[in-house]
């Protein structure tokens, strides 16, 4: 199967996801808007989510992948299923242990990672209690991690990416419960959603558990031990702990700082569901993807296919990138005024998003490339190097973001994570290619500036567009405001594929007939 054959897979599985949470967050800002429920929900289900991405994506995708990949090479199956028996107990111990802290010590994880809830005292009470319910969902979604990876080695990508999907749609119907039966006492509602969370994760390890057993791969359960393949994965995995989840530092770090201001949590959460739109599908499904294709060619002594590998990934993320970070940024307001505003999300919190999402938008390409170019270190089982670039970019995020929050207010902290995200992408980039460990393809640079070009002139003729469009996008039925997001987003795609088709920046129609006969 073709890297872009996987990259489609993986690409329309999160797209699936990411379209069903548009309904799930759709439903929470009719729900609960931006007021005191919001803000808990979205610290609670940020911090299992937080632990998630740093130690279990973000520790895997970096250590695991390559380990386990070298164990299927040099050990055979049973090799592997060993490697796996003695990881997995491994971390379901720590996970277990985890949690178990987490419970006892919530009101201090609350307090660190939002200060500014101390001094409402019902908010803070709130925050911790839905912080301990939704937490195990981090158990569930570690599993995931691990299983998905074990999958992915073996070219299985289908249910790893589709599980996510299934906790949109639990939520989905969670929250539909709540405004079909009125709920409103803040209490019974924060428990209920969060309820639903830890449901989700249960399903969605499910899903990875059903595929693995079609697989045929079982995963043998010991006593926990710390062997030399555990000693390896930890060296390997520290460091990958902060460069895989420096977007989730930052947003951290950010979430911290927002907690001074009210509703600025909620803000953030809402534009960052939209940029994580394109992020996801495109990021993300490189980023799972590319790994264990890097590892494997490295492996095998095919340089020449890793370097094709790592050009064709930047080609594609940027063909997909650019276009919908231009538009995002040119037309945030309209964006977020048809898929949000409604029940409690009134106007306020419609400029207030508008203004985060403009400022995300510009680092969505930074975002994107930091998961192409990582692997390039990560299959080298080189983690150390991106933890430096990773901890350069923190500390450049927490300055700005101190320094910017008093003048822009939540902003200035979307503007601190843009800026972060394009140094630590940048340094990456370099010394990649320094080493050369990345060789830029001349063909492929040529392309991405005429990508460049065709996305800004998409950009002024959107623009130009949502003027005319305004009636159909600001007024009337949800149906008839849908209709005039979607005619705006047609006209982008449309301008966008016609210029980069004629330039040269890239062959549409070809990339399309060639999926579709690998199809």
């Amino acid at each position: 199967m073709s890297l872009l054959k996987n990259f489609a897979t993986v690409g329309g599985a999160t797209l699936a996801s990411r379209l069903l949470g548009f309904v799930r967050d759709l439903l929470l800002a009719a729900a609960v808007g931006t007021g005191p429920v919001a803000d808990a929900f979205v610290v609670a289900f940020r911090l299992p989510n937080l632990f998630r991405r740093l130690f279990a994506e973000g520790a895997f995708n970096s250590a695991f992948v390559p380990l386990f990949g070298r164990a299927v090479e040099e050990q055979g199956e049973e090799g592997a299923r060993r490697f796996a028996g003695e990881i997995g107990s491994g971390l379901l111990f720590c996970l277990l242990v985890l949690t178990a802290l987490a419970q006892i010590f919530m009101p201090v994880v609350v307090w660190a990672l939002a200060p500014g809830f101390v001094g409402d005292a019902e908010k803070f009470d709130l925050t911790v209690l839905m912080a301990r319910i939704a937490f195990p969902y981090l158990i569930f979604m570690s599993l995931l991690a691990f299983i998905g990876g074990i999958l992915n080695t073996y070219q299985r990508f289908a249910a790893a990416a589709f599980a996510p999907v299934m906790l949109n749609v639990v939520m989905s119907i969670v929250l539909g419960g709540v405004l079909f039966l009125g709920v409103e006492d803040n209490t019974t509602l924060g428990i209920i959603l969060t309820v639903g969370v830890t449901v989700g994760g249960i399903v969605q390890l499910a899903v990875v558990l059903i595929d693995l057993r079609r697989l045929g791969f079982s995963i043998p359960v010991s006593r926990p031990k710390y062997t030399a393949s555990a000693k390896r994965l930890l060296a390997l995995g520290i460091p990958g702990v902060v460069a895989g989840g420096v977007t989730q530092i930052n947003v951290a770090v950010g979430q911290i700082i927002a907690s001074m201001q009210d509703g600025a949590n909620s803000l953030l959460y809402y534009a960052d569901r939209l940029y994580q739109l394109p992020l996801g599908v495109i990021g993300i499904a490189i980023g799972v993807v590319l790994l264990p294709s890097l590892t494997r060619q490295l492996r095998s002594g095919q340089e020449d296919q890793y370097q094709r590998s790592l050009n064709n990934a930047l080609e594609f993320s940027l063909v997909l990138t650019l276009p919908a970070a231009v538009a995002l940024a040119v037309v945030p307001h309209e964006i977020v005024s048809v898929l949000f505003e409604r029940g409690k999300f009134g106007p306020e919190a419609v400029e207030g998003t508008a203004a985060a999402l403009a400022a995300f938008a510009i680092g969505l390409p930074a975002f994107v490339l930091n998961k192409v170019f990582s692997p390039g270190y990560f299959a080298r089982e080189d983690t150390k190097t991106p933890m430096k670039f990773a901890t350069v970019g923190l500390v450049i995020n927490v300055a700005l973001s101190v320094l910017l929050f008093p003048m822009f207010q939540h902003v200035g902290i979307a503007l601190a994570t843009t800026i972060a995200g394009w140094i630590n992408t940048g340094l990456l980039v370099g010394v990649l290619w320094r080493r050369g460990h990345f060789s830029p393809n001349l063909t492929v640079l040529r392309k991405i500036g005429l990508i460049l070009v065709a996305s800004l002139v998409m950009g002024v003729v959107v623009h130009l567009i949502s003027s005319h469009l305004q009636p159909y996008l600001t007024h009337g039925s949800l149906l008839v405001r849908l209709g005039g997001l979607g005619g705006l987003v047609v006209v982008g795609i449309v301008t966008f594929g016609a210029i980069a088709q004629v330039t040269g920046g890239s062959n549409l129609v070809a990339h399309a007939k060639s999926f579709r006969r690998r199809k």
